[in-house]
């Protein structure tokens, strides 16, 4: 399998990541997406008409979006990261899936914004993040209430490597993760599990303070 690859693209990461957490050998093929805008030239436009990246290519199959890939590469390898027999996980995995977009667009803008100079409403972007964290911390708290650490389910899935990176990059525009400690516990988690590969600047600061705690009581 070849991967289109920015090294510090978040989306790309998501694939690495998941690769190495699966035991899958990508083939890395380096894109100059900044500041080079590889990802736009004529090479690239004729895999992906929508000009972004990741791309995976394996044999004749070509996948553009991360969330896509994720799902293939652990239904090749590794299908316990997928949704299991009951509807109700599986619905929460779809559901997470299609948040991470949500996640992209807000906290992934504002990083663009403020480490690329991307143009946009940074005010807006930040406000969108800060949102999307809000119903994340919501939706892992409601899974600590049921013993759960993770997104979907009592394990991780595909839904938990979709969501972390834009998540744990979010100082990079300009959004702290102070206020939400639910989400710093979910991300010892993930950074825990066995296979878990860096990615340049994913914040290792909450790791260095106490444990954050989280009431599970009635409310």
């Amino acid at each position: 399998m070849k991967l289109y690859d920015y090294i510090l693209s978040p989306s790309c990461y998501k694939v690495r990541l998941m690769a190495a957490l699966t035991g899958v050998k990508l083939e890395l093929r380096p894109v100059d997406f900044h500041p080079g805008a590889e990802h736009r030239g004529p090479e690239l436009l004729a895999l992906n008409p929508a000009g972004s990246i990741p791309i995976l290519e394996d044999g004749d199959l070509l996948l553009t979006e991360s969330s896509a890939i994720l799902v293939y590469l652990a239904a090749q390898a590794a299908p316990e990261w997928l949704a299991g027999s009951k509807p109700e996980e599986a619905a929460r995995v779809q559901q997470w899936l299609s948040f991470s977009g949500r996640l992209t667009a807000s906290l992934g803008g504002a990083r663009l914004h403020e480490m690329l100079l991307r143009p946009g409403d940074i005010g807006a972007l930040q406000a969108q993040g800060i949102a999307a964290l809000r119903e994340l911390e919501a939706g892992l708290f409601e899974q600590a209430q049921r013993g759960k650490r993770f997104l979907a389910a009592d394990r991780p899935t595909v839904a938990d490597i979709a969501c972390f990176p834009y998540v744990a990059l979010a100082p990079d525009g300009g959004v702290s993760l102070d206020p939400y400690p639910t989400i710093r516990l979910w991300s010892r988690a993930v950074r825990a599990l066995e296979g878990f590969i860096e990615m340049p600047g994913i914040h290792r600061l909450h790791e260095l303070k106490p444990e954050p705690t989280v009431e599970t009581g009635d409310a």
